[in-house]
């Protein structure tokens, strides 16, 4: 017996090779089955998807979900039905210090699937408004692998890798050091490094050098400074390395990480993204990113085919993970799957410089499963640019 069926949608699948109208059945929180005529007297809960299309729940690979322990952090479970998302990675709110609270309270009271990058600072990032902004690697004293390294070693089931931000911003006159101490203690714990990369010092280059195979540069389409592009629009030499060595290049578009001229650019060489991932926190959750399912939206817009673009958002983020069991359909893997809309129209969006594209697409989430149980969605309202305005 079937817990529920997604009936009659586009399946799209990218990691499994699969794009066909078919059902998707779920039992005891899992895929169970994908095929037609799926539906029976039986079956607990049936969806209707005709002339939609069912995708493997996406994995937001950057976020910032811990929501009252952080002042930047938001409410995962609020945004995860209307942003198709279904399993959130938080890039770094917590560090060793704060870690533990942050499981208690949020990951494990959460509806949707929460896995973290341990902030390599002791105190997370513990100061980020609209007027309060102090870095959490400013003082190297907070940078402690063996603090971090422990933390970890205790919490491995849910912490994915290290996250470090450098840059003038997060690190202050730090320069490379706080990703020097992260790689140093991801290394003890085969884990890898997710670096943040804000205004210099230090430079692109310091950074994306240090980075191994299977790091990830995330705020990797950043506009200048730091942008991976030359005033000449060329792709630096540091950035083509990079990838032939395996790291990882992740938008995280947040409120100041993802320029369209920098995005168009990398696309018209043939560098897209491995992931596309959307930064959301209290900052960038009202524009310019929104949520996930936007981002990916913009990057459709830019000239990415769908199918590709749900892979960066679904398969590619899982295998960044070594999760073989999340951003898939295929029988067996964990039941999580969202049922969008491609909705054809003229739909305005604003990167983080505040410059516009005019796009004629955009996804809306109609509902997702979590652990094979469906929620609906009820609050999403199209904005200008189909944008989510957020209700009260």
């Amino acid at each position: 017996m079937l817990d529920l069926v997604i009936a009659g949608g586009r399946v799209l699948d990218p990691g499994s090779g699969i794009d066909r109208i078919a059902d998707v059945g779920f039992a005891d929180g899992k895929v169970a089955a994908i095929g037609d005529g799926l539906v029976s007297g039986a079956t607990r809960q049936v969806v209707d998807a005709a002339g939609r299309i069912v995708v493997p729940g996406l994995i937001d690979l950057h976020s910032h979900v811990y929501w009252g322990g952080t002042s930047l952090g938001v409410d995962a479970d609020a945004i995860a039905v209307e942003s198709g998302t279904t399993t959130f990675v938080d890039a770094g709110s917590a560090g060793a210090g704060n870690f533990i609270g942050f499981r208690r309270h949020v990951i494990e009271r959460s509806t949707v699937r929460i896995l973290a990058y341990l902030n390599i600072s002791f105190a997370g990032i513990f100061a980020f408004s609209k007027n309060v902004m102090i870095g959490e690697c400013i003082d190297i004293r907070l940078c402690d692998p063996r603090e971090a390294v422990a933390m970890a070693r205790e919490h491995l089931d849910v912490v994915v890798g290290l996250k470090v931000r450098v840059g003038r911003i997060a690190g202050g006159t730090s320069g490379a050091a706080p990703l020097d101490i992260a790689i140093d203690a991801a290394d003890r714990l085969r884990l890898p490094v997710m670096a943040h990369i804000d205004h210099p010092p230090p430079s692109r280059r310091e950074v994306v050098e240090r980075l191994r195979p299977k790091d990830v540069l995330t705020h990797c389409f950043r506009p200048f400074p730091n942008a991976p592009i030359d005033g000449a629009r060329n792709i630096a030499a540091e950035i083509e390395e990079a990838r032939a060595r395996g790291v990882i290049f992740d938008v995280g578009h947040g409120m100041g990480s993802l320029g369209f001229e920098t995005a168009a650019a990398m696309i018209e060489h043939g560098f897209l993204p491995d992931v596309i991932s959307s930064d959301v926190h209290v900052l960038s959750i009202d524009g310019p990113a929104y949520d996930n399912l936007v981002t990916v939206s913009k990057f459709i817009c830019l000239g990415v085919p769908l199918p590709a673009a749900i892979g960066m958002a679904t398969a590619a983020p899982a295998r960044a993970l070594g999760r073989s069991d999340l951003g898939s359909l295929r029988v067996g893997a964990v039941g999580d799957a969202a049922v969008l809309e491609l909705m054809e129209g003229r739909f305005t969006y604003v990167d983080a410089m505040g410059e516009t594209l005019v796009g004629k697409h955009r996804l809306k989430s109609h509902g997702v499963a979590i652990g094979g149980r469906w929620h609906e969605s009820l609050s999403r309202t199209a904005g200008e640019g189909g944008e989510r305005k957020r209700a009260g």
